[in-house]
């Protein structure tokens, strides 16, 4: 949905979404970040009921476990990413979530509560723990109708909280404020108000839900872009303080030329096979 190369298409009338796919898989940790998000025609798409293939990568499913298999090369520095995945949701949703009125914009916690284990050999790591899967589809391009959002979802044992606060391009807003028990149940919470966090290293305002007020909330700055951000930080909800993991996307970066102009350098694209 951010991809430079198939805005350009949509501009041109010429935009065919399955010549425009990719795998992103991106690393953080004390061993550095690696990230890599390759862009790929429809030839190097092989999309079934029970597994997607993009290129050199696949994802299936076996019983109740979502295997990934990655093999990709990251960018802008060209180090290899390779490995398996699998994600075990622990709790299933089917009730999907309208971030417009008109509903052409769907979002979908799939297994708000999972685990994952992870094997790569490229670089040389192995790790478990807790895990998120979502969905989004849409029937426009985001940037059409949304100026931004602040998404955060808790990490907790028993339980996610998720807080989704999305501003259209006329103004308004939108907030879908949920919690997942660990016994499957769904319900609506109250949502602490909006705090102002440090901006991230490309001036983005960085804002979350907490009951607690100042900056110096960012634990880790995993992602820092030019529009989008993705962090670990600490919130205050029911008196205690809980890790998160935090996003921004402003689309009203996106949408700018210079930003455009950028996105290439970490999102490559590759017609032909793999």
């Amino acid at each position: 949905m951010f991809s430079p190369y198939y805005a350009r298409a949509r501009r041109r009338g010429r935009a065919e979404p399955e010549n425009h796919v990719a795998i992103n898989v991106a690393l953080y940790g004390a061993g550095g970040h690696r990230w890599a998000m390759t862009e790929r025609g429809r030839r190097s798409l092989d999309p079934s009921r029970e597994r997607l293939v993009v290129g050199p990568s696949r994802a299936s499913w076996h019983s109740d476990d979502l295997v990934i298999e990655i093999d990709e090369i990251g960018a802008p520095l060209p180090q290899r990413i390779r490995g398996r995945i699998v994600v075990t949701p622990r709790v299933w949703n089917g009730e999907a979530f309208s971030l417009d009125e008109g509903g052409g914009h769907i979002w979908q916690p799939i297994a708000p509560l999972a685990r994952v284990a992870v094997e790569l050999d490229k670089p040389r790591q192995s790790w478990s723990g807790a895990a998120y899967v979502d969905h989004n589809r849409g029937a426009e391009p985001l940037e059409a109708r949304f100026a931004r959002w602040s998404w955060s979802r808790t990490i907790e044992v028993d339980r996610t909280r998720v807080f989704y606060d999305v501003t259209r391009l006329d103004g308004t807003t939108r907030g879908l404020h949920l919690e997942f028990a660990r016994d499957g149940d769904l319900r609506p919470v109250s949502a602490p108000p909006m705090q102002s966090l440090s901006r991230s290293l490309w001036g983005l305002p960085l804002a979350a839900r907490s009951e607690t007020a100042g900056t110096g909330d960012v634990l880790a700055r995993w992602e820092d872009g030019p529009f989008y951000a993705r962090s670990l930080i600490e919130q205050t909800l029911a008196g205690a303080s809980i890790k998160a993991v935090h996003e921004l996307v402003s689309l009203e970066r996106f949408s700018r030329r210079w930003v455009q102009f950028l996105l290439p350098f970490r999102m490559p694209r590759r017609s032909w096979n793999p």
